[in-house]
């Protein structure tokens, strides 16, 4: 007897939250095939080291390898060490700057840690695609570019956009990074691929590759893209809106806390196991309640329960009951008097004078025990060690040195 869960079952966990399957008719005769045989399905997801943080963005794809693994199926993680020698074009309106290979090396030897948050790193394969592509010559290059014309490159969204608008250049390189991704497939021998819904050419590619090279194809399963903490823009690294799962769980809860509204369902569906009836009973609450339950969410998955019950209390503490949290991020500043502007400036509430003058005609910006308030931009304050300093939901206290 199989020891995998029936099809029908196996299907209903993985199609939820997926936006396309090439195709799920494909999906079932593997996963069929895999019941019938007892042959655990290869799942691929790569990642290229292309900064120091594993984000939510990431957590999307990984958390359905989770699935796989959970339902008996083979986790291949592919770490992109060549590949981000190259830089992903996917979804890009300009050329993706590529790293040196010190840079990619320093990046890759924290990201199984942080992954490890989400699979179970232990029963994954973990390939460096530079195992094989630092191995190649120029003939093996040749060889990959003879499998792919410039009509197909030219057929991706992205370089059909900066074909037509002559003044963003498409650079050959970048031609060639599908071309590798879809690579890694057949060394790995791929059943399923999975990405985010711009990645959908490249995990095609890896199909086209396969059947070229004798392989049966792998079917590409894409999530939704997560978008960052500004409710816009895909969240990266290069924008700056992202939550890394190794960031501290203040610095987790806070980030959600500051999420626009609009982005909730989102997130609870991209990023929790939350049913669709669980959702929308917690959305149909006060959102600010559902927002910090979110928050705490965030917190229990990447630094376990107590982390997040400790940063519910903390918050609450500091904002629902109007006093200060237990631990709070102190800053070195010279002793005597400071000018309130060049301290606010100084300690990173604001970032320009006006801005912090601006704020203190608005009454954010208060310090000491009682809560005081300037009543002049142009005043000073006396700067003693211990100090706290508070503007809007920032805090801080000041060590003198």
């Amino acid at each position: 007897m199989s020891a995998f869960r029936p099809v029908a079952d196996q299907l209903a966990i993985l199609l939820r939250g997926t936006s396309q399957v090439e195709t799920i008719a494909d999906l079932r005769k593997k996963l069929e095939r895999s019941h019938t045989t007892g042959k655990p399905l290869r799942v691929k997801y790569g990642i290229d080291p292309t900064g120091f943080d594993v984000h939510l963005g990431h957590t999307v794809p990984l958390r359905k390898l989770r699935q796989f693994q959970e339902l008996g199926h083979t986790a291949v993680l592919i770490i992109g060490t060549a590949t981000a020698a190259v830089g992903d074009p996917s979804g890009r309106d300009a050329s993706r700057q590529g790293l040196t290979s010190d840079q990619i090396e320093a990046n890759a030897k924290t990201y199984l840690t942080q992954i490890a948050k989400v699979i179970d790193i232990t029963r994954a394969e973990v390939r460096p695609n530079g195992d094989w592509f630092n191995k190649w010559g120029f003939h093996d290059v040749l060889r990959l570019l003879g499998q792919a014309s410039v009509q197909q490159m030219l057929a991706r969204e992205d370089f059909s956009k900066r074909f037509r608008e002559t003044h963003i250049p498409i650079y050959l390189h970048e031609c060639l990074y599908p071309l590798m991704q879809g690579w890694d497939s057949v060394e790995i021998q791929a059943d399923i691929e999975l990405g985010g819904t711009e990645q959908l050419f490249n995990l095609m590619v890896g199909r086209e590759l396969q059947k070229t090279a004798g392989q049966e194809p792998q079917v590409p399963m894409t999530m939704p893209i997560l978008r960052g903490t500004d409710g816009v823009k895909k969240m990266g690294k290069s924008v700056g809106n992202y939550i890394g799962v190794n960031e501290a769980p203040k610095e987790q809860f806070g980030k959600t806390m500051r999420i626009p509204d609009e982005l909730m369902r989102e997130w609870w569906s991209l990023l929790t196991d939350r049913t669709d009836e669980e959702i929308n009973t917690t959305l149909a609450g006060k959102p600010n309640e559902a927002k910090k339950a979110l928050g705490a969410e965030i917190v229990r998955q990447y630094h376990g329960l107590d982390a997040a019950t400790g940063v519910i209390e903390e918050w609450r503490k500091q904002f629902e009951t109007g006093g200060d949290p237990d631990q709070i991020d102190e800053v070195k500043v010279p002793a005597g008097p400071t000018p309130v502007l060049d301290l606010i400036v100084a300690v990173g509430f604001c970032k320009s004078k006006s801005e912090a003058r601006k704020k203190v005609e608005e009454g954010a910006f208060n310090f000491g025990p009682d809560r005081e308030r300037p009543t002049d931009w142009k005043a000073s304050l006396d700067v003693i060690d211990g100090l706290v300093l508070r503007l809007g939901r920032k805090i801080v206290k000041l060590r003198v040195g």
